[in-house]
C-alpha cells in the first residue's frame, strides 16, 4: 500500500504539477530554474524564475532543465525536483515518498534512467515511471482494463504522445518531438521573416495563446493583438499588429506534424478496436490541446469525433494519483504501461 506522502508527479517540458495522495494537485509551476553562475546555488524556481527567462544579468541564469519531453540539464532538473518535493512535503520528512513520474513513449533507455535517478537524488524513497498516454488516459476518466480501443493524443510542451489503449496497455503508439515549444518556435521565426521583428519566448506564448488558431475561420481571421519586439534593421523596439490569419499559417508545419502522427498511428490500428475509436473518438489531453481550433482540423482530417478532455493540462497529473491507488493492481496484473512501471 502507497503511504499519504506518496506523490505523483508530470515533469513536462513547459511545467511540473505535482500531485499528493488524497490532497489532489498541490502544485503547478513552470520548469525553469533561476541559477547564479558565480556560486552555483539555486536563486528561485518554477514561476518566480519564469519572470526572470531574457531578463537576468550576466550572472544569472534562468534555464528551463527539461527539453522535448526528457532531461536536458540533469543536475537543474534535480534541483528543481527536489525544490518541489521539498515544498509538497515539507523540509522535515518522517518518511520519504514514492514517487511516480509520467515520460513520454519515445523515451530512450537512457533517458528512463536519466529521470528515475534525478527522482531517487531528490529525496524518493522509490521511484516508479508510467508512460504519460497510461496517465492521460487515467486522468481523462477512461476506463482503460476494458477490451474496448481508446485513443488518446497528449499535446504537452515539448512532446506530443499519439497512443491506442486496450486492457490497461498501449497497443499501437508514435511520440513525436513536436508540442507547444514547437509552436511557439514557428511563430517566432515567422514574426522574424514577415517583419523583421526579434521576439522572445514568452511573446510567442502570449501570441499563440490570444490569436493562435490551427482552422481559420471567417469570425476568427481577422482578430489581432499589438505585438512588441526589436527590429532586427534598427535595433530599435518596434510595435506591429498580427492578426489569427498571420499565425495560422505560421503554425501549419508543426500542426501538420501532429495530424500526420495521428493518421500514422490510426493506418496501424487493429481493425477491431479501429472500429472502437470509431464510437468512442479521439481524446485531446495536454496544454497544447488548448490552441484554439486543433480538435476541430483533426477532426476534419480524421473523420472522427474529437473531444477535449475535462481540466486537459492537468489530465496526466491527475492519472498518476489514480496510477498510486491502483499501483499494485498494475505490477501484479502487468497493465497499465507495465515496461515502465517499475
Amino acid at each position: 500500500m502507497f503511504c499519504e506522502e506518496d506523490i505523483g508527479i508530470d515533469l513536462g517540458t513547459a511545467s511540473v504539477i505535482v500531485f499528493k495522495k488524497g490532497k489532489g494537485i498541490l502544485l503547478h509551476e513552470p520548469s525553469v530554474v533561476a541559477i547564479d553562475r558565480n556560486t552555483n546555488n539555486v536563486i528561485a524556481v518554477g514561476e518566480e524564475a519564469r519572470q526572470m527567462l531574457g531578463r537576468t544579468p550576466g550572472y544569472i541564469s534562468a534555464v528551463r532543465p527539461l527539453r522535448e519531453g526528457v532531461i536536458a540539464d540533469y543536475d537543474t532538473t534535480e534541483k528543481m525536483l527536489s525544490y518541489f518535493i521539498r515544498k509538497i512535503i515539507g523540509r522535515k520528512w518522517f518518511f520519504k515518498p514514492r514517487v511516480i513520474v509520467c515520460i513520454p513513449t519515445g523515451a530512450t533507455d537512457v533517458e528512463e534512467r536519466a529521470v528515475k535517478q534525478a527522482t531517487m537524488s531528490s529525496g524518493a524513497r522509490r521511484a516508479f515511471l508510467i508512460e504519460e498516454p497510461l496517465a492521460a488516459a487515467l486522468g481523462a476518466g477512461i476506463n482503460i482494463a476494458e477490451a474496448t480501443g481508446n485513443m488518446v493524443v497528449d499535446i504537452g510542451g515539448g512532446t506530443s504522445d499519439i497512443a491506442v489503449l486496450s486492457l490497461g496497455g498501449i497497443v499501437c503508439n508514435t511520440s513525436l518531438r513536436v508540442g507547444g515549444d514547437k509552436f511557439d518556435e514557428a511563430i517566432i521565426r515567422y514574426v522574424r521573416k514577415e517583419f523583421n521583428l526579434m521576439i522572445g519566448d514568452r511573446t510567442a506564448e502570449e501570441i499563440k495563446m490570444q490569436v493562435g488558431t490551427a482552422y481559420i475561420t471567417n469570425e476568427n481571421k481577422d482578430n489581432s493583438m499589438e505585438v512588441r519586439g526589436r527590429d532586427l534593421l534598427s535595433g530599435l523596439p518596434k510595435t506591429i499588429e498580427i492578426t489569427s490569419e498571420q499565425i495560422w499559417t505560421a503554425l501549419q508545419e508543426p500542426v501538420d506534424s501532429v495530424i500526420d502522427a495521428v493518421r500514422k498511428v490510426l493506418e496501424i490500428t487493429p481493425p477491431e478496436l479501429a472500429a472502437d475509436i470509431v464510437n468512442n473518438g479521439i481524446v485531446m489531453t495536454g496544454g497544447g490541446s488548448l490552441l484554439d481550433g486543433l480538435d476541430i482540423i483533426l477532426s476534419k482530417q480524421t473523420n472522427l469525433p474529437v473531444h477535449i478532455a475535462e481540466d486537459p493540462i492537468c489530465c496526466v497529473a491527475r492519472g498518476t494519483g489514480k496510477a498510486l491507488h491502483e499501483m499494485s493492481a498494475l505490477q501484479k496484473n502487468r497493465i497499465a504501461g507495465t515496461k515502465r512501471v517499475l
